[in-house]
């Protein structure tokens, strides 16, 4: 079987306790669209900087937000994760196109990242397979019912994922694809 041959891999929250819906919208990411070069890794031709997002509509009780993003179609066995930045303020709306790469110096004070799927601890752009399928790159921002995961920097985008599954109160999400 070739990479072409595989079939479709659920949507992430397909198995998650369903979650109302906010929001969640972008100057870079455009949902069901191509994903920009902007988002792209620099591994596949381009400049692996994470997406403006801005997200309203978020349920009164929100104390923090948790941005993800994954790619279920990734041939891992498990997905590829992009990006996790953890414990960002209830008082923060919107992230600037590439806030989550270089430097870092612009993030929220109080969130981080985990290490991400490359192994760094930022914002991790598209790149999959030359010749596979286009990949779908799932971004979510998550609201959260606690002002803190409560969790170290340490631990795996999983770990993250399975706290939120208990602390999600609604998620915004963009769905866009890539492929080389």
């Amino acid at each position: 079987m070739s990479l072409l041959d595989r079939g479709t891999s659920p949507d992430p929250f397909d198995t998650l306790p369903p979650a109302p819906l906010f929001t969640l919208t972008s100057d870079d990411v455009a949902d069901g669209a191509t994903l920009p070069l902007t988002a792209v890794h620099t591994s596949a031709g381009g400049q692996n900087l994470s997406p403006h997002l801005a997200w309203t509509g978020f349920p009164p009780g929100t104390q923090s937000f948790v941005v993800t993003c994954f790619d279920p179609d990734a041939p891992t066995g498990s997905g590829f994760w992009h990006w996790t930045l953890v414990d960002i303020p209830a008082s923060v709306t919107e992230l600037p196109h590439g806030v989550a790469s270089g430097d870092l110096s612009g993030l929220p004070v109080g969130s981080f990242h985990v290490r991400n799927d490359y192994g760094t601890v930022d914002f991790g752009g598209a790149s999959p397979p030359e010749g596979d399928r286009p990949h779908r790159y799932v971004f979510a921002v998550h609201a959260v019912d606690v002002p803190s995961l409560g969790i170290p920097d340490s631990v795996s985008p999983a770990v993250v994922g399975g706290n939120l599954t208990f602390h999600t109160l609604a998620r915004g999400v963009l769905r866009a694809t890539y492929q080389r």
